[in-house]
């Protein structure tokens, strides 16, 4: 039996980490289409006899990869700023930050699941963790708004709910940050905006909370890219 403190702990996760690792490398590399376990344990210089006492399946290793990704890109970290937001317009502005931030590390990731996900059944599931904790997060901005009295007449929560997921795609941001070469301080600035606009009631838009629509230095000094916000 081990302890916490032996050596073999820290050596298997020493070599959980690294096969995690490869199988980042391989899926921004070449998608899904290549990963393989064999290609894992060779990218990871394991033996395929190591890959399996960790991983039994490929299901459960791209299964643990959403956890790996949060953990790697400090996913937890990020969201902090937003739910500790005084109020519900800084919650907004806390979430332009987050998506300028987060959301560019995993954009490789995000087109190898878009390429394959209605075929491939372990990939489906990566991606149904993805989506379940996009719309938790929706949801949590929706009710925010409704309960400060915020929520435009537009919407419901549930309608608020569906539309602020939907402009969590990574596909959206990536293709003003790179497609149109937008800074990140400038998506965030009209990335909050934009929410602003649309979701917060226009009897408030002269409320002193919510009257500086820019962000300015939004997206400070931060690691280079190594994940589902």
């Amino acid at each position: 039996m081990t302890t916490r403190d032996d050596p073999r702990n820290a050596r298997s996760r020493r070599t959980r980490a690294a096969l995690l690792a490869a199988t980042r490398a391989l899926l921004e590399e070449e998608g899904f289409e290549g990963l393989t376990m064999g290609a894992v344990a060779e990218r990871a210089n394991v033996s395929r006899r190591a890959l399996y006492l960790h991983f039994a399946s490929r299901t459960e290793l791209v299964t643990s990869l959403f956890d790996y990704l949060a953990e790697q890109e400090g996913l937890s970290d990020s969201l902090r700023g937003v739910w500790d937001a005084p109020d519900a317009i800084g919650t907004l502005k806390e979430w332009a930050r987050h998506m300028a931030r987060y959301a560019p590390r995993l954009f490789a990731i995000d087109r190898a699941v878009n390429r394959v996900w209605w075929r491939d059944a372990d990939v489906a599931r990566h991606r149904d963790r993805v989506v379940a904790s996009q719309r938790r997060n929706a949801r949590m901005l929706a009710e925010r708004l409704r309960e400060e009295g915020l929520l435009a007449p537009t919407w419901t929560v549930d309608t608020a709910e569906d539309m602020l997921w939907a402009l969590m795609s990574t596909d959206v941001v990536e293709r003003l940050i790179t497609a149109r070469g937008w800074s990140k301080d400038q998506f965030a600035d009209r990335y909050f905006a934009l929410l602003y606009g649309t979701f917060v009631a226009p009897d408030r838009s002269s409320d002193p909370a919510g009257a500086d629509l820019v962000i300015g230095s939004a997206v400070r000094a931060e690691p280079a890219p190594g994940a589902g916000m």
